[in-house]
């Protein structure tokens, strides 16, 4: 399937582990409206920044590196259109999809333009980051308001947090 859909990339991050479990290839995309103070990547901010890269692209290096997929920021949401074509095409090859975003699991949940995300998206690690909330030895996520959101576990009703199986 052929797409001319482009998203603004900031950097793509092959084989890191920091970003959940296992080596992943992270996908860091530009623009965020939360401006989280203490936020350790205001340049993802400028929702001009980086460089336009179609999905078909995104996907041809997806494929070669063959990991999951963390798809951060900036705020992915704010590409809303284009990340959930992106995030589609990685479940459909068996890959996972993790999303960081500055909106929580209910309000994503809640926007009709957001929540088909969640059908194909694993995990969403929601909520701004709280500088006041950080938290150096939580797992994946920097303040302890945010979740790590198992999406399909928390279809529908109450939210349910991913474990590592660890």
């Amino acid at each position: 399937m052929m797409s001319a859909t482009k998203l603004r990339v900031l950097r793509i991050i092959d084989g890191t582990s920091v970003d959940g479990p296992g080596l992943r290839t992270s996908v860091y995309l530009a623009g965020c409206a939360h401006r989280c103070p203490g936020c350790h990547n205001p340049s993802s901010w400028d929702f001009d920044g980086g460089e336009s890269v179609s999905v078909d692209d995104l996907m041809k290096r997806i494929t070669e590196n063959d990991f999951d997929v963390t798809l951060s920021g900036g705020d992915p949401l704010y590409q809303i259109d284009a990340v959930i074509e992106l995030a589609s095409r990685i479940r459909s090859i068996g890959k996972t999809v993790w999303c960081y975003t500055g909106f929580t699991y209910e309000q994503v949940a809640a926007d009709q333009r957001l929540a088909p995300l969640l059908c194909c998206v694993d995990v969403l690690v929601d909520g701004p980051y709280v500088e006041s909330l950080r938290d150096t030895d939580l797992l994946f996520r920097g303040s302890a308001n945010q979740r790590l959101v198992d999406v399909p576990r928390s279809l529908p009703g109450a939210v349910q947090e991913w474990r590592p199986a660890f």
